[in-house]
């Protein structure tokens, strides 16, 4: 069983070392194959991810790479910081093109789905409401308790990847999500959704 991991973090380069959503995306895959699940994980802003709601935008477009990754794969984990109270840009650029996925897909074996959200502000509820939506939307089913967060003190300068250690509740979180996801991954390659003849 594969899990893909897409980091939304809006950091790139050099900084992307300092991503508290690579960080909690890292604990993740670390619980995963702790469920002999293995996880690659994909930092979208290093990539050129043109705007569209098809799975291939022309020349330059490096998304189809991304979106192959994604259908081979039997878990989704989207993960992304807070900005504004919303998802990062980059997230929704994603989310925008797994749209495509409507149309180009049958109704069988669609995959798993979970969220992860870091951030200095209040907003984690709202962010992973929106991402659910988005992702049932696309034909994702999630998992209960499919989401693991951290928010720190709002105008805080302490980032989730600065913490000494990962706090007990989070972990707990984490832990929890991950087992779900895995186990309903688990009874949908086992019993696919029926197909539409």
């Amino acid at each position: 069983m594969k899990a893909i991991a897409l980091n939304a973090t809006l950091k790139s380069g050099a900084d992307r070392s300092k991503s508290s959503t690579g960080h909690m995306l890292g604990l993740i895959a670390s619980q995963l194959q702790r469920h002999d699940v293995g996880c690659e994980i994909v930092d979208l802003a290093e990539h050129t991810i043109k705007p569209g709601v098809t799975s291939d935008e022309g020349e330059g477009d490096e998304w189809p790479m991304i979106r192959e990754k994604i259908l081979g794969a039997n878990i989704l984990i989207l993960g992304t910081p807070i900005w504004l109270g919303q998802p990062s840009s980059v997230c929704k650029r994603a989310l925008e093109r797994m749209n495509a996925f409507m149309s180009e897909t049958d109704d069988q074996g669609r995959m798993v789905a979970a969220v992860a959200v870091v951030g200095n502000e209040d907003g984690a509820h709202h962010v992973s409401a929106e991402l659910y939506q988005g992702l049932n939307d696309i034909g994702f089913t999630l998992a209960p308790n499919a989401v693991a967060y951290w928010v720190g003190e709002a105008m805080n300068a302490t980032n989730f990847i600065d913490l000494a250690e990962t706090p007990e509740k989070v972990q707990t979180t984490i832990d929890m999500m991950v087992r779900n996801t895995v186990h309903l991954a688990r009874q949908i390659e086992a019993n696919p959704y029926p197909g539409t003849k």
